[in-house]
């Protein structure tokens, strides 16, 4: 996935359709000079539609696209037929889009499944025709309804990546060149702070044709859950993760405190993140010797942690079997 490709933020305005106004139509045919209401009723305005597309990653195609609209319905007609209902605009979107609300970004709602349908903006109701109100005392109404307007609301998609792993470390943690070693991904590497910009997903393969999707958002510095660095922006990516993949460096001053601090500012972004499995895990392994991975392994005699080098391979496959077994549940 290009990084410049990826967009999972967009606000739009969204505009649906008015309701078509009922007829007031009388009856008339070559018997029947004078005859009774006979007016249909109008069709309603179209809806604003969300659709899940498990094959979109992205909300790109709404980056440029700030305005939607749907039909108006259309008038009722004589013989009591009913006017056509305006046409619904559908929107693809991947699944994992949040819908908020523009002024109150409270969520309204959310598409988890492919091709799931979520109305975001209704269109207004069709209008009565005079039919409907035809009585014992008035048994010529010439008047109908007219239809209702539609209405138009800005409202704020947010995309929440789908994936088995989250990775979470802070930047330089070797977290994107974990993810190009396990997978087909080619994620931005080089030797300096925030070197990833976006989220990045690969496919990685896990003894014969099982398979699991980890996901690589920039890195976290102590404050994000304030706005700090870019993790605020990305931190909502990890809350639809199986696992989350904790990456501390081998070379770091304090593994142990580096670990806390990741864990706080989780917790301090949203509480729930911490009930998720977790698998710590020290890259760059391979600038320890064994000496110093004895003093390591003493400061986190109480967190289980596992070593390894995208580099050199080492543990790479012993990280895969932790990974799947936190995501089965410890079924192989």
């Amino acid at each position: 996935m290009a990084s410049e490709n990826f967009v999972d933020y967009v606000k739009l305005c969204c505009r649906s359709g008015k309701g078509g106004p009922g007829s007031t139509h009388m009856h008339r045919d070559r018997t029947t000079s004078k005859g009774g209401p006979d007016g249909g009723d109008g069709g309603r305005g179209g809806h604003v539609i969300l659709k899940g597309n498990a094959q979109m990653w992205t909300l790109l195609h709404l980056k440029y696209r700030k305005h939607i609209k749907a039909g108006h319905g259309e008038s009722g007609g004589a013989n009591r037929r009913h006017g056509a209902d305006g046409q619904d605009e559908f929107v693809d979107v991947p699944i994992g889009t949040v819908i908020r609300d523009a002024e109150t970004q409270e969520i309204l709602g959310e598409i988890t499944e492919d091709g799931q349908e979520w109305v975001m903006v209704a269109g207004g109701r069709g209008g009565l025709g005079n039919d409907h109100f035809k009585s014992p005392t008035n048994q010529t109404p010439r008047y109908a309804q007219p239809g209702e307007d539609g209405e138009e609301l800005w409202r704020i998609l947010e995309l929440k990546l789908l994936a088995d792993v989250g990775l979470v470390g802070f930047p330089n943690a070797g977290k994107s060149t974990l993810l190009s070693v396990v997978s087909a991904a080619k994620p931005e590497i080089a030797d300096y702070p925030f070197t990833t910009l976006r989220p990045n997903l690969g496919m990685v393969a896990y003894r014969g044709e099982r398979s699991f999707v980890m996901a690589d958002i920039p890195g976290i510095i102590e404050g994000a859950h304030e706005g700090k660095g870019l993790g605020l922006r990305f931190l909502r990516h990890i809350e639809r993760n199986a696992v989350l993949l904790f990456l501390v460096p081998g070379d770091a001053d304090d593994i142990a405190e580096a670990y806390r601090i990741l864990l706080r500012e989780l917790e301090q972004y949203n509480p729930d993140l911490l009930k998720k499995d977790r698998v710590l895990a020290i890259s760059k392994c391979d600038v320890l010797d064994s000496e110093l991975r004895t003093e390591v392994s003493e400061e986190l005699s109480d967190l289980q942690h596992h070593y390894f080098s995208a580099v050199t391979g080492e543990g790479l496959d012993r990280l895969k079997d932790l990974l799947w077994q936190a995501i089965t549940g410890g079924v192989s």
